[in-house]
């Protein structure tokens, strides 16, 4: 029987593990080039984080290429790649289902630069 635990929050211990799976999964597939997409061999693309959903139907992969260049038309690469990549993982990672992919832009690197940026300033000033 299942526990419910009312006052968690975040993700389940599997959702990180599956996460994690799929994140390496893609990350090793695109460092072999089997993605035969010119844009995606020409870039240099971090996938930072996976994250899944309750269900472990859904996996939400950000990304982001090296130096933040042709972002737009890297991820419109990946979706057009979405059918093979989805396979390649689901042959990876043994799941029940293979989860749909949704690629979005990572943009926790701007955030971050964003508040060293705000730290810095907060320093200068006497």
């Amino acid at each position: 029987m299942p526990r419910h635990t009312p006052h968690r929050s975040g993700p389940s211990q599997r959702q990180l593990r599956v996460g994690e799976l799929i994140r390496h999964a893609l990350s090793d597939l695109l460092i072999r080039g089997e993605i035969h997409d010119e844009l995606i061999t020409k870039h240099v693309i971090t996938v930072s984080e996976v994250r899944m959903s309750p269900d472990l139907r859904l996996a939400t992969v950000y990304v982001l290429p090296l130096g933040g260049a042709d972002t737009e038309e890297v991820l419109a690469a990946l979706e057009r790649n979405r059918r093979f990549i989805r396979g390649v993982v689901a042959r990876a990672v043994n799941l029940k289902f293979a989860p749909e992919i949704r690629f979005r832009k990572d943009e926790s690197f701007e955030s971050g630069e964003r508040i060293d940026r705000l730290l810095d300033s907060l320093k200068q000033k006497p």
